[in-house]
């Protein structure tokens, strides 16, 4: 007999392989979605919860052994008015972003309310300890919880805001489904004769592959195809900027890092997959690896990557005279500040799914920052035509910057086309750190130098930053670190170098701030020296140097509107003040983080409104959501123009039309993509306006495409003027302790030119300070020989509910011309000031000027619940 369970109140008698989850039995067996899979077989984040015989369980930690007789409840088994209430609390209390983690935290909020009705804040924190959310800081989250409960205590109804103007708080698109789980990621997709993929990555970070067997997984029943380097039809090697990453890497060439991959596996199901992959053997010649910048750039070296370089890139600012400023200086500072590596950890894994739809053609399901940049890649990949590729973005699980670079798109296409049938490949959470680009390490050797009255006179400072075994886009991340080496603070004298170097580890890429968090660490660090010298507090020294218009930027850009950081630092005076009376320690710091790519790239916002049959309005732009709310964002831009209902409003992102616009990325979607719905809102309110019906417009394509050519490479000029960059975000944040050192407080004070959503925009700032606070205190991914030491999410130190401090968010608006209607981007600036303003706080608190990133040894950082690596991951050999 086999095992026997009840799934939401219906029998079920299955036969699990040996050692099999609960989590994989409820997902490929019962068909039971909101489940979802972020960490197995840790059960470190809470996707999978269960209720299993009325008991909160984590079910990819789960044998489904052990569920022999029991009853399993999940989102879909709940009565039918529970669904609803605790789908409207978490959407009317903006308490989700990318939803992956969401259904786990409604089902939990469901098991906790319902053995105790009146949770405090605290106690709802606790409650959820056990779920990790990388998008809301839970604020949001809790409120959501505390709402769910006064509902159910008769106390309070989820009210949902369904004026969509700009400015309000429309709630978000398919907040509901997303809650219940309902709204699929790529690994819930499902198709006729769907085949599981799966990859066999390297053994070791630099090594010279001799061969590759493929004998034993070829014969492993239920087999259908492997793909090696010799199967790829077009061209194997791709890239973001520089053709230099490997979609295989072939016999007699190095692998590079332990990401890499050598082979893929299509078969009849995932289990057949990684067990096939798993015996496919490789022969190596096992080299030294280059594991720091270093090595890498000593002379004689070897080349780590053969179509560049070790030293992948040098920006080079100079302006001023700065050794004349710092002779004149009263007061002269410098140290060496080391920031670490940082995992993503987005909740949802790398997934892709590839079908034939035709003779030579195909569609793509991907969770990428650039539908289209994937498209490119793809294509030239397999040798085909872009135009035989569809490409559609499946809205993603998070991302960060870590879904730019390609991850498994390729290798699901390749599979497809080798086997004529639909091919999935998903990775796990271990192949998924092994593969994806980090934050970069980088260290900064700053020197700065100020007048008697604390106002700056020179910046110098020299950056080296470990871009890992890949170019992806790491050259731009030292590119920002440097044109950010300042912060908001006007300096007339000025000498930056930044290097980024190839290595054998992971690669670096895209994360949040982009290099700007990192200079910002150092500088901020400069200023509260400087301040301590000249006999000012922090806020005083950030008040005589903060930029204003007419004053100019590292990069040599003269800013010519919407500068609101002094805005910001009124808006925190009183508290900052307040904190330092009541004898708590207090810390400071101002961000600053361009809105844009920038630097001489030509950016484009491009959107389609295409009028439907049946009334409703298919909103195409080029840009990604992946939990920041963008599809609700232009939904209210849409609105506000047009004045018609969000709910007749369908955004989409696929390639249905010409919408290149890149990645989503340097925080510019809402910017130049709301531009470009606005621009493409305003032809259909004249189409209104002269007298047509949306019924006789049916069919008809407004369309918008807006260019933005106007910004300058650095050290370069465009009709006499320097312009780095379209906009920027200005911040202040203050970190305060309580007695004891732990984190008390956050005060986020943010130039948000214009709040297009409120909600959203204050979602965004929470979570950017969650992901501060961790990048300051607990956050890192060591790498020893190549190998990252730990895949444990508790490990890698991102924080949970019960470490978070209270959150206060202060929205200040100062209109951005080239924004619409005055917005400009958020998602990046709210980490850029954090780690420089908690280390002030520490500073205050026991004296201790910390240098090095994640500060582990303060009192604030033991406090918290995470951070702590315990033993060492296990490399391949």
């Amino acid at each position: 007999m086999g095992l026997q369970l009840t799934v939401n109140g219906t029998p079920h008698e299955l036969d699990p392989a040996p050692g099999e989850s609960l989590l994989t039995v409820l997902r490929e067996r019962c068909g039971v979605l909101s489940v979802k899979d972020g960490c197995s077989p840790q059960g470190q984040c809470g996707c999978c919860l269960a209720l299993v015989d009325g008991r909160a369980v984590v079910t990819c930690a789960m044998p489904a052994a052990k569920a022999a007789g029991k009853e399993v409840v999940t989102l879909e088994g709940l009565p039918e008015a529970e669904r609803d209430l605790i789908a409207k609390s978490f959407t009317a209390s903006a308490g989700l972003q990318c939803g992956f983690c969401t259904p786990g935290l409604a089902l939990r909020a469901c098991h906790l309310v319902g053995k105790n009705p009146s949770p405090t804040r605290a106690e709802i924190a606790k409650g959820i300890d056990v779920h990790l959310c990388r998008c809301t800081g839970y604020t949001k989250v809790i409120d959501a919880v505390e709402l769910y409960a006064r509902c159910k205590r008769g106390e309070a109804t989820p009210e949902i805001e369904e004026n969509g103007r700009v400015g309000e708080r429309l709630a978000r698109y398919r907040g509901e489904a997303l809650t219940l789980g309902e709204r699929p990621y790529v690994a819930d997709m499902e198709r006729p004769g769907l085949l599981q993929g799966a990859v066999r990555l390297s053994d070791h970070p630099r090594a010279k592959v001799l061969s590759i067997d493929t004998a034993k997984a070829e014969a492993l029943p239920g087999v259908v195809a492997i793909a090696t380097a010799k199967d790829v039809p077009g061209e194997r090697w791709y890239g973001l900027i520089l053709k230099d990453w490997p979609g295989f890497v072939a016999v007699g060439e190095e692998v590079r890092c332990v990401g890499d991959f050598l082979a893929a596996v299509a078969a009849v199901d995932d289990r057949t997959a990684r067990e096939a992959a798993a015996l496919i053997e490789v022969e190596y010649e096992v080299l030294e690896p280059m594991v720091s910048p270093e090595m890498a750039l000593a002379e004689g070296a070897p080349r780590v990557n053969p179509t560049h370089d070790n030293k992948l890139s040098h920006t080079v600012i100079r302006r001023g005279d700065v050794e004349k400023a710092f002779a004149e200086s009263a007061h002269v500072v410098e140290g060496t500040w080391y920031t670490q590596r940082i995992e993503h950890l987005f909740l949802e894994p790398e997934c892709a799914l590839a079908e034939p739809t035709g003779p030579g053609k195909m569609r793509l399901y991907t969770q990428g920052q650039g539908i289209f940049d994937d498209r490119r890649q793809v294509a030239a990949f397999l040798g085909m035509d872009e135009e035989d590729l569809d490409v559609e973005l499946v809205p993603n699980g998070g991302a960060f910057g870590g879904k730019e670079d390609m991850s498994v798109q390729a290798h699901a296409s390749l599979l497809c086309k080798m086997t004529g049938r639909p091919v999935k490949v998903r990775l796990s959470r271990e192949e998924s750190i092994r593969v994806h680009p980090k934050r970069h390490p980088i260290t900064m050797r700053y020197r700065v130098g100020c007048d008697a009255d604390g106002r700056l006179t020179a910046v110098e400072a020299d950056m080296v930053g470990d871009t890992g075994a890949y170019a992806s886009v790491g050259a731009k991340v030292l590119e920002r670190a440097a044109g950010h080496a300042c912060g908001p603070y006007r300096c007339d004298n000025v000498k930056v170098d930044a290097v980024a170097s190839s290595t054998n580890n992971p690669p670096g890429g895209a994360m949040r701030g982009f290099g700007a968090n990192q200079a910002h660490f150092a500088m901020e660090g400069c200023i509260d020296l400087l301040a301590a010298k000249a006999g000012l507090d922090g806020w005083e020294i950030r008040w005589r140097n903060a930029v204003e218009v007419g004053d100019t930027f590292a990069s040599g850009q003269v800013f010519e509107k919407s500068v609101g950081v002094k805005k910001t630092l009124l808006s925190v005076k009183d508290a900052f003040y307040q904190a330092q009376r009541d004898g708590l320690a207090v810390g400071i710091a101002c961000g600053i983080k361009n809105t844009g790519i920038g630097n001489g790239a030509v950016e484009w916002g491009k959107a389609r409104l295409v009028v439907e049959t049946d009334g409703t309005i298919s909103l195409y732009n080029g840009y990604t959501e992946m939990g920041q709310g963008l599809l609700t964002i232009l939904v209210q831009c849409a609105v506000e123009v047009t004045g018609l209902s969000p709910a007749i409003f369908r955004p989409k992102v696929d390639s249905t039309f010409a919408l290149g616009c890149g990645q989503t990325t340097g925080s510019r979607a809402t910017l130049f993509g709301g531009r470009a719905v606005e621009s493409a809102a305003k032809k259909l309110k004249a189409a209104l306006d002269g007298g047509a019906s949306l019924e006789s417009l049916a069919g008809q394509v407004f369309a918008a495409d807006i260019v933005i050519d106007d910004t300058t490479a650095p050290g370069k000029e465009k009709g006499g003027k320097v312009k780095t960059h379209t906009a920027f975000g200005f911040a202040t944040q203050v970190v305060i302790l309580d007695g004891e050192g732990k984190l008390a407080k956050v005060i986020a004070s943010h130039d948000v030119g214009r709040a297009i959503n409120p909600a959203l925009c204050e979602g965004q700032i929470e979570g950017a300070v969650h992901m501060g606070l961790g990048y300051a205190l607990t956050e890192d991914l060591p790498c020893e020989g190549g190998w990252p030491v730990t895949y444990k999410l508790r490990e890698i130190g991102v924080l949970r509910a019960r470490d978070m401090p209270e959150v206060e968010v202060i929205l200040v608006e100062e209109h951005e011309p080239e924004g619409p209607f005055g917005a400009k981007g958020v998602g990046e600036i709210g980490l850029v000031p954090t780690a420089g303003a908690v280390a002030g706080a520490l500073a205050a608190f026991d004296g201790i000027r910390r240098y090095t990133l994640p500060m582990k040894d303060s009192p604030a950082a033991k406090a918290c619940s995470v951070g702590r690596i315990k033993r060492r991951a296990k490399a391949a050999t």
